[in-house]
């Protein structure tokens, strides 16, 4: 055997290694809203937490896409809204060398795994910016965020009356 076929089993010298590079992140959208300060900053009981999570993916040219995570937080006590977080947070990535079919889980799955630690600093800084205690969000498995979605299309595509097996 050849080095070459050791190095690729393949046997295509031209094969070139997938790759995933953050070109840059950056906020596209940001809104904290306080509406009941000072009275909300005054303590009380447990709040209730509701967090909305999408994920949207563009084509910018081939090989190049925007990821957009956009995280939602309403944070009320007794029916008062304590906070409102709204945030877009989006990077830039150069995909190569990947089969097409893998595209779309690589952009739902890793690229949004690679945002997330940013978007969640920027959402517990922005609450205890805003007299708060930083709000702690868990780690959130994008894999099954995507499957669910895939499912939910599936589901959609079959009540319509279209083949469940496309996804727009």
């Amino acid at each position: 055997m050849s080095e070459e076929n050791q190095k690729n089993p393949a046997g295509n010298e031209d094969a070139k290694p997938p790759q995933l590079n953050v070109l840059t992140q950056y906020i596209k959208d940001f809104s904290f809203e306080n509406p009941n300060a000072p009275a909300s900053l005054q303590g009380g009981g447990s709040p209730s937490v509701d967090m909305q999570i999408g994920v949207a993916t563009q084509l910018i040219q081939d090989g190049l896409h925007e990821v957009s995570l956009s995280m939602s937080i309403n944070t009320k006590r007794d029916d008062a809204t304590l906070f409102l977080v709204e945030l877009v947070y989006a990077g830039l990535f150069s995909i190569e060398n990947v089969p097409a079919e893998s595209i779309e889980p690589i952009l739902h799955i890793e690229c949004t795994r690679l945002l997330f630690p940013f978007a969640r600093r920027i959402i517990a800084d922005a609450t205890q910016d805003g007299g708060f205690p930083a709000l702690p969000i868990e780690p959130i498995d994008f894999s099954a965020v995507y499957r669910a979605r895939l499912e939910h299309a599936a589901s959609e595509a079959g009540k319509n009356g279209n083949d469940p097996t496309q996804i727009n």
